[in-house]
């Protein structure tokens, strides 16, 4: 929506629904004891039976998406085939978009008088965002370095030592599991941002159960970088780059013409036998999540031919495009060869890419500060921050 909203011209707006949860009624009988010092005299034993949603009740974010459903929809809104959460209104030569809390459109007259109608409805109130869209967490960065004590750290200009591959260090000084959780937490809500840490916090997260000292140094790091960028807002497989189990890392980034719009780093489910085998399967589940987009961005009016899919693995790349097996490829599960099956049908284009120009190493490996630099800030094209914008 964003990156639409950015490449079409227009500013997005962000819905505040006051006591979001609270505007909406449940159909479910639901019944809760009354609070401490609410109990009734008269009926001592007597339970409360609700009328509307509460916040912590399971079945409340239903009720106010059935409640926003049911609002748009009798407005002339059109719900989009793929994502439900999305909302189209074509009126006057406009359109209008709602996604989620997130609404823009092409006619100022349209998104106003949707505004209005959002306020007497249900008491919204809106953020307008300013020309062009940076995404930042600064403020939040800076409080979770006060919180674990970091504040006063050397900063360090990548998040990972590359001398250093993470394993369990069964051996290693055993450290407060709580505080180590606490970290983790902390800082996993920054890559929703921060694309740069994505790789060194997931690896991380692996070793929860039982952290040692080595994983805390690690963690200390990813803090230590996040003192050194502050302000930093927003197909390729690593071969069993897992020490514990030797499963490969995928890492993918997409983008929108020249928006970033989403990006991931996780390891694959199986074990690979060879280098080629990992590539392929990354570029198949990265194939999966380039048609679910293309369906859903011809909600928005968008149509696309073959979508090109950059990888640097020359084998990889042969395998899709090569109906004959042979001694590397028959060992990989039928389900996998969904990327030829989509290549043979015209949906994508598959494209080799020099490993030097690669994006997605960033989400599998930790790289030297230099190489890091040239794909966070280059490359990948993510932002500073200055401290005079304010947080």
């Amino acid at each position: 929506m964003l990156a639409l909203a950015a490449s079409e011209g227009f500013n997005p707006q962000q819905m505040d629904v006051k006591s979001t949860f609270l505007n909406v009624f449940i159909e479910e009988e639901v019944y809760v004891r009354p609070p401490p010092s609410f109990e009734s005299a008269k009926f001592p034993d007597r339970v409360y039976k609700l009328r509307k949603a509460l916040y912590g009740l399971k079945q409340a974010p239903r009720a106010w998406y059935a409640r926003l459903k049911s609002f748009l929809l009798k407005s002339g809104f059109v719900m989009g085939s793929v994502d439900k959460t999305l909302f189209l209104l074509s009126r006057g030569g406009g359109t209008l978009i709602v996604d989620d809390i997130i609404f823009g459109g092409s006619s100022h007259a349209l998104v106003s008088s949707f505004a209005e109608q959002m306020s007497r409805e249900i008491e919204m109130s809106l953020w307008q965002g300013p020309k062009g869209t940076f995404i930042h967490q600064a403020r939040y960065t800076r409080d979770v370095r006060k919180k674990f004590a970091m504040e006063n750290s050397r900063p360090m200009s990548t998040p990972m030592n590359t001398k250093i591959m993470l394993d369990e260090d069964e051996e290693g000084e055993a450290v407060d599991q709580r505080e180590f959780r606490g970290m983790i937490g902390s800082i996993l809500y920054l890559t929703a941002t921060k694309l740069d840490i994505q790789f060194a916090v997931r690896l991380c997260a692996r070793y929860q159960a039982s952290p040692r000292m080595l994983h805390l140094q690690a963690v200390k790091r990813i803090l230590r970088y996040l003192k050194f960028t502050p302000g930093l807002g927003f197909s390729y497989a690593s071969y069993a780059s897992c020490r514990v189990d030797r499963k490969s890392t995928s890492g993918t980034c997409q983008f929108l013409g020249t928006s970033l719009i989403s990006w991931s780093s996780c390891m694959q489910a199986s074990v690979s036998l060879f280098t080629t085998e990992a590539e392929y399967i990354a570029a198949t589940s990265y194939c999966s999540q380039l048609l679910w987009m293309k369906a859903t961005l011809s909600d928005y009016g968008l149509r696309f031919g073959r979508i090109p899919l950059l990888a640097d693995s020359t084998s990889a790349i042969s395998v899709a495009k090569n109906l004959v097996l042979h001694s590397r490829t028959k060992y990989i599960d039928v389900r996998f060869h969904f990327l030829r099956d989509h290549y043979e049908k015209g949906d994508i284009d598959l494209i080799h890419v020099v490993t030097q120009n690669q994006l997605a190493d960033i989400f599998t490996k930790p790289l030297d500060s230099s190489a890091f630099a040239r794909l966070r800030g280059y490359r990948l094209k993510v932002l500073t921050m200055h401290s005079s914008m304010g947080d």
